[in-house]
Protein backbone atom coordinates (compact mmCIF):
# COMPACT_ATOMS: atom_id res chain seq x y z
CA UNK A 1 0.00 0.00 0.00
CA UNK A 2 1.37 3.57 -0.86
CA UNK A 3 1.45 6.49 1.87
CA UNK A 4 -0.39 9.48 0.85
CA UNK A 5 0.69 12.67 0.42
CA UNK A 6 -1.01 15.07 1.60
CA UNK A 7 -0.73 19.22 1.20
CA UNK A 8 -1.68 19.65 4.79
CA UNK A 9 1.29 18.28 6.42
CA UNK A 10 1.22 19.44 9.89
CA UNK A 11 4.01 22.21 9.67
CA UNK A 12 2.50 23.44 6.40
CA UNK A 13 -1.18 23.96 8.26
CA UNK A 14 -0.09 24.83 11.18
CA UNK A 15 1.92 27.98 8.79
CA UNK A 16 -1.09 28.47 6.98
CA UNK A 17 -2.81 28.91 10.20
CA UNK A 18 -0.40 31.12 11.29
CA UNK A 19 -1.14 33.51 8.80
CA UNK A 20 -4.82 33.28 8.65
CA UNK A 21 -4.75 34.30 12.41
CA UNK A 22 -2.39 36.99 11.46
CA UNK A 23 -4.83 38.49 8.96
CA UNK A 24 -7.72 37.91 10.80
CA UNK A 25 -6.12 39.92 13.89
CA UNK A 26 -5.12 42.91 11.24
CA UNK A 27 -8.88 42.82 9.75
CA UNK A 28 -10.24 43.10 13.13
CA UNK A 29 -8.16 46.04 14.68
CA UNK A 30 -9.39 47.64 11.53
CA UNK A 31 -13.44 47.04 11.70
CA UNK A 32 -12.93 47.99 15.79
CA UNK A 33 -11.63 51.45 15.00
CA UNK A 34 -14.43 51.50 11.39
CA UNK A 35 -17.30 50.22 13.46
CA UNK A 36 -16.98 52.95 16.21
CA UNK A 37 -16.88 55.47 13.51
CA UNK A 38 -13.23 55.95 13.86
CA UNK A 39 -11.63 57.45 10.86
CA UNK A 40 -8.72 54.98 10.03
CA UNK A 41 -5.99 57.25 7.68
CA UNK A 42 -4.22 55.00 5.57
CA UNK A 43 -0.44 55.25 7.45
CA UNK A 44 -2.35 53.88 10.02
CA UNK A 45 -4.24 50.97 7.94
CA UNK A 46 -1.04 50.39 5.97
CA UNK A 47 0.82 49.55 9.48
CA UNK A 48 -1.65 47.31 10.75
CA UNK A 49 -1.71 45.37 7.43
CA UNK A 50 2.31 45.17 7.80
CA UNK A 51 2.56 44.21 10.84
CA UNK A 52 2.91 40.16 11.52
CA UNK A 53 3.16 40.04 15.52
CA UNK A 54 -0.18 38.42 17.07
CA UNK A 55 0.75 39.89 20.49
CA UNK A 56 1.27 43.64 19.00
CA UNK A 57 -1.63 43.34 16.92
CA UNK A 58 -3.87 41.53 19.94
CA UNK A 59 -2.48 44.99 21.76
CA UNK A 60 -3.53 47.26 18.84
CA UNK A 61 -6.93 45.91 19.08
CA UNK A 62 -7.64 46.17 22.56
CA UNK A 63 -6.89 49.68 22.09
CA UNK A 64 -9.06 50.01 19.29
CA UNK A 65 -11.82 49.28 21.46
CA UNK A 66 -11.16 52.39 23.83
CA UNK A 67 -8.97 54.51 21.26
CA UNK A 68 -11.23 57.81 20.55
CA UNK A 69 -8.32 58.43 17.38
CA UNK A 70 -6.69 55.66 15.58
CA UNK A 71 -3.05 56.85 15.97
CA UNK A 72 -3.86 55.91 19.31
CA UNK A 73 -3.18 52.32 18.80
CA UNK A 74 0.39 52.98 18.69
CA UNK A 75 1.20 54.39 21.87
CA UNK A 76 4.33 53.83 23.77
CA UNK A 77 5.53 52.82 20.75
Amino acid sequence: MTAIQYFWQPPLAEQVREEGRIQDRQEMTLCILEWRGIPVPDSVRERVMACTGLDRLQTWAQRAVHATEAAELFADE
